[in-house]
C-alpha cells in the first residue's frame, strides 16, 4: 500500500474522537514489528524516527527511512512516516526527500518566545514543502540529553491560554501537550491530568498529541483518547519487549550466536506489544 500522510491519519482520528498510535523505531526489526502488529488488528499506524535514532545510525537518515518506507509500502494497512523530536534544522530539511510527510519540531527546551520564533520558522519552511508539523509546549520529562524533569513540577504542564496563542502564532498542525507523562519510563505509573486535558482540548482547534505514553497505564490511555488526544507516541514499550525477549531467549540458550534467532523472538514480542496497545487505544474509556 502506498505511504499515507501523518496529517491525514491524525486529522481523521481527531474528527472521529479516536487516536492513532505512533511507534518510534530504531532498527528494521522495530519497523517490521510495528507494521505486523498494526496489520494483525487492521489499524493504521505511524512509524516514527527520532533525532536520537538518526544519531545512533551515525547521523545518516536514509538507511532507516528507506527500510521503514519499504515496510510501509508492503503493509495492508495505512502507514505514515514521521520524523520525531527534531531539534536540528539540517535534519528537518532532509525530511521531505527521505519520505517523511510530517515532523515533530521540538524547540520546547527554549523559553516561550524563542520556542515560538523557532517553531514559526520551521512551520513556514515545512508548509511550503507540504510537511505537516507537530510542536511541543510545556515540558514532557525524560528526554535524552536533558536534565531530569519532574512532569508534575510547577511550570512543566502546558497552559491552555499560552497554548492557544502558541498555536495561532506558530501555525502548527498539532501540539504535544504536557499533562503528566514522561519519556523513557519503564514502569507504567504515570498519572495524567485529565482536567487540564479537557481544558486544552476545549481551547485548541488542532489535534493533541501525548508523548511518553509507554509509562501510562491502559485506563489512563483510554481516558486520554476520550479527553481529546489524537496521536499517542510509544517508544520505550517496544524496547522493553525487544530486550526482555532477547534476554529470556539467551538465558535459555546461552550458546546461541545467530542473531536471527534472538532477534526473531524480540520482533515477535514487539509485534504483540504493538497489537495490544493499539487495542487499548481503540477501547472506549468507561
Amino acid at each position: 500500500m502506498p505511504l499515507t500522510t501523518t496529517g491525514e491519519l491524525i486529522t481523521g482520528a481527531a474528527a472521529a474522537h479516536t487516536a492513532v498510535a505512533a511507534f518510534n523505531i530504531i532498527t528494521l526489526e522495530h519497523a517490521e514489528a510495528v507494521v505486523a502488529g498494526a496489520e494483525s488488528v487492521d489499524a493504521p499506524v505511524v512509524l516514527q524516527v527520532s533525532e536520537n535514532a538518526v544519531k545512533f545510525h551515525d547521523g545518516d537518515l536514509l538507511p532507516l527511512a528507506r527500510a521503514a518506507t519499504a515496510a510501509a509500502e508492503r503493509a495492508t494497512v495505512p502507514v505514515a512516516l514521521h520524523l520525531d523530536h527534531i531539534q536540528s534544522d539540517d535534519l528537518l530539511r532532509r525530511a521531505p526527500d527521505a519520505g517523511f510527510s510530517s515532523v515533530m519540531y521540538d524547540a520546547s527546551r527554549l523559553p516561550y518566545a524563542e520556542n515560538l520564533a523557532a517553531t514559526r520558522a520551521a512551520v513556514d519552511w515545512a508548509h511550503a514543502r507540504g510537511l505537516w508539523i507537530e510542536a511541543e509546549l510545556g515540558q514532557v520529562g525524560g528526554k535524552s540529553g536533558l536534565p531530569p524533569l519532574d512532569a508534575h513540577a510547577p511550570g512543566a504542564r502546558t497552559d491552555p491560554d499560552e497554548a492557544r496563542a502558541f498555536v495561532a502564532e506558530s501555525g502548527v498542525d498539532a501540539l504535544a501537550v504536557a499533562i503528566g507523562s514522561a519519556h523513557a519510563m519503564t514502569t507504567r505509573t504515570a498519572t495524567l491530568d485529565h482536567t487540564l486535558l479537557k481544558r486544552l482540548s476545549g481551547a485548541l482547534d488542532v489535534p493533541l498529541v501525548l508523548h511518553g505514553s509507554s509509562g501510562v497505564p491502559d485506563d489512563e490511555l483510554r481516558a486520554a483518547v476520550t479527553g481529546g488526544i489524537a496521536k499517542v507516541n510509544i517508544g520505550t514499550a517496544l524496547n522493553i519487549a525487544l530486550t526482555g525477549a532477547i534476554r529470556d531467549f539467551l538465558t535459555v540458550r546461552p550458546e546461541a550466536v545467530d542473531p536471527r534467532t534472538y532477534l526473531a523472538a524480540g520482533r515477535t514480542a514487539m509485534t504483540e506489544t504493538v497489537a495490544r496497545l493499539i487495542g487499548v487505544l481503540a477501547t472506549p474509556s468507561t
